[in-house]
């Protein structure tokens, strides 16, 4: 008698999770792709297609502008957590922060030897040898993410828990959680205001290219490209965020956590004076500290006094030293 099977009940070979170096490299190009779009494809499209039709209001303009920068950017996060997954590879957020890191090291480092080499060697050899020192170093990065130690910067960068928001212990230690926060918070805050009002940020920030100046061109004409639009607007609000998200993060690392936790333990210990005390003891020792002024004033008065004396001659007499001055200004006259 022949019986059915179900082979859909059959055991299959689960797929193989995707390796920490593959979700890396295509976590990074997405975030790189992300910020293009946050920060060069929306403005350059708001300026196209919008910017002409609200009336020249740029309060209003660029409020609006910022406001659909920030849409595009959770909308980008959010689809980018999910093609994520919910299990993603251990480690891969470190992965992408260094990935880009290493590119955008491999790109200025490149370009400053393409810089230095083109004001000394022109032609065809001094861009061999700014395309040797690119693959070089592009070789490097990738010898270091291939190799156990980069999988182990990767995961230990994200153990140390940069790329989270979950809070460390939240119950705990809270005042001094956010005395940390505030003096940081200042601290940033104060920079980007110097970076307002000083005037020092561009229009936009772009940079030359080595080799791209044209045969017959006058000096300094390199092409150049635009990394970011709106630099008075992006670069402020790019490092406030960056100052938010250090401030809240940097409380909640196990290690810096544990000893503000600490801290705070040990300032609850301490036993304040009273009101009336600290009073009490303010005015002793203010008290105090004008009677020793005054003491040592007298004495220095005294020995000053009788050292000066001509029965004793140790210092000059005040008449003496009266005398050498007028004779002082006489010769200068």
């Amino acid at each position: 008698m022949a019986t059915a099977v179900d082979t859909s009940s059959q055991s299959r070979t689960p797929t193989p999770p995707t390796s920490l170096l593959t979700a890396s490299l295509v976590g990074a190009v997405y975030v790189l792709a992300a910020l293009a779009v946050v920060f060069y494809a929306v403005p350059a499209l708001w300026a196209e297609y919008v910017a002409s039709q609200i009336g020249g209001n740029r309060l209003l303009e660029g409020a609006l502008r910022v406001a659909v920068q920030g849409g595009a950017a959770v909308g980008l996060v959010a689809f980018g957590r999910a093609l994520a997954g919910t299990n993603p590879p251990k480690g891969v957020r470190g992965g992408i922060f260094l990935m880009i890191s290493a590119a955008f090291a491999v790109f200025f480092l490149t370009r400053a030897v393409g810089l230095w080499v083109e004001s000394r060697v022109e032609g065809a050899p001094g861009q061999a040898v700014t395309a040797a020192v690119g693959l070089a170093l592009l070789f490097g990065a990738y010898r270091l993410f291939t190799s156990p130690r980069g999988e182990r910067w990767m995961i230990g960068l994200e153990e140390q828990g940069w790329f989270h928001a979950s809070p460390y212990k939240r119950a705990l230690g809270q005042k001094v959680r956010r005395l940390t926060i505030l003096g940081i918070l200042l601290v940033g805050g104060s920079g980007v205001y110097t970076l307002i009002f000083q005037g020092s940020l561009p229009d936009n920030w772009t940079i030359t290219l080595p080799f791209t100046q044209k045969e017959g061109a006058p000096a300094g004409t390199h092409q150049t490209i635009t990394l970011l639009t709106d630099a008075q607007y992006s670069v402020p609000l790019l490092l406030m965020g960056l100052t938010l998200w250090v401030a809240y993060r940097v409380v909640n690392l196990p290690t810096f956590a544990e000893f503000l936790i600490a801290t705070e333990a040990e300032m609850n210990k301490v036993s304040w004076s009273s009101r009336k005390r600290l009073t009490q003891d303010t005015i002793v020792v203010l008290v105090t500290t004008i009677m020793m002024a005054l003491f040592l004033l007298v004495v220095d008065l005294f020995w000053g006094w009788l050292l000066s004396r001509e029965t004793v001659g140790v210092l000059p007499a005040k008449s003496t030293v009266n005398q050498k001055v007028e004779q002082n200004q006489e010769a200068k006259w």
